[in-house]
């Protein structure tokens, strides 16, 4: 059984920063692509940055040079650094696994930026 959790949201003025978690429990998440999403209210999910199971990333255009995505296999668990916020950052942000054709899905964390 794979579960994913998420951690790290919170309250954040404009400017400031937090990192995100979401551990995972299960053998597979060493050779899983992972991904965090985020859906804010009224708006579809959309990805926000990946990482494959060799450590190649990518993000979205709205993030790029903010947030920054890793990944620690001894610890099953993908990290995303989120600096300089927005209040356009305020959203739900989900963790994804990806392997072969399954999907494991995290319960989610809010990121609310707002003075």
């Amino acid at each position: 059984q794979v579960q994913l959790v998420e951690s790290g949201g919170g309250l954040v003025q404009p400017g400031g920063s937090l990192r995100l978690s979401c551990a995972v429990s299960g053998s597979i998440f060493s050779v899983a692509a992972m991904g965090w999403y985020r859906q804010a209210p009224g708006k579809q999910r959309e990805l926000v940055a990946g990482i494959t199971s060799g450590a190649t990333t990518n993000y979205a255009d709205s993030v790029k040079g903010r947030f920054t995505i890793s990944r620690d296999n001894a610890k099953n668990t993908v990290y995303l650094q989120m600096n300089s916020l927005k209040p356009e950052d305020t959203a739900i942000y989900y963790c994804k696994l990806r392997r072969s054709n399954s999907e494991y899905w995290g319960q989610g964390t809010q990121v609310t930026v707002s003075s």
